[in-house]
């Protein structure tokens, strides 16, 4: 968490820029399936803001597969106005401390293959791309229930934080 821009959890007033940040930063089908998983009484929201000013979110969730805690970073976003200064990289941090505090074992997140931006935050914050075979290794014949569990899109590709 930066000083600049600190996080805390969502609260019920933020759900309008929320929605802002969501249709600014995804299409407009995946701004629908994120502004429904944020608003869902699953999983955690964790905000950045700035002079009371929300300028980025992240959606975590926790799941169990063979008796097993994880954890995943399903939705993270910021504001176009606030990009490149840190707040996707600072969400991504508490994002993992957070899961890894509540027992996960391991960490997931997903991106469309073609966010270069999305990409290179996970990648900085340790995160490594994770194939189907690796994933079955894994999770065994459990591994549709994972690909269920954090909601993975066509074109999405798994990173993995250990």
């Amino acid at each position: 968490m930066t000083a600049e821009f600190p996080i805390r959890p969502m609260s019920p007033s933020d759900t309008g820029r929320l929605r802002e940040i969501a249709a600014l930063s995804f299409s407009r089908l995946m701004a629908f399936f994120a502004i429904h998983s944020l608003l869902s009484n699953e999983g955690h929201v964790l905000v950045s803001e700035t002079q009371g000013t929300v300028v980025g979110f992240a959606k975590l969730i926790e799941f169990n597969i063979a008796s097993k805690k994880f954890g995943c970073i399903l939705w993270i976003a910021t504001h176009p106005d606030f990009r490149r200064k840190g707040v996707a990289h600072a969400l991504t941090i508490e994002g993992i401390k957070h899961l890894k505090r509540n027992g996960a074992a391991a960490v997931f997140a997903s991106t469309q293959r073609r966010n270069a931006a999305a990409l290179v935050v996970l990648s900085q914050n340790d995160f490594r791309r994770i194939g189907f075979l690796e994933l079955q290794r894994l999770f065994a014949w459990r591994v549709l229930q994972f690909y269920s569990d954090i909601w993975l899109a066509p074109g999405e590709v798994v990173l993995i934080h250990c």
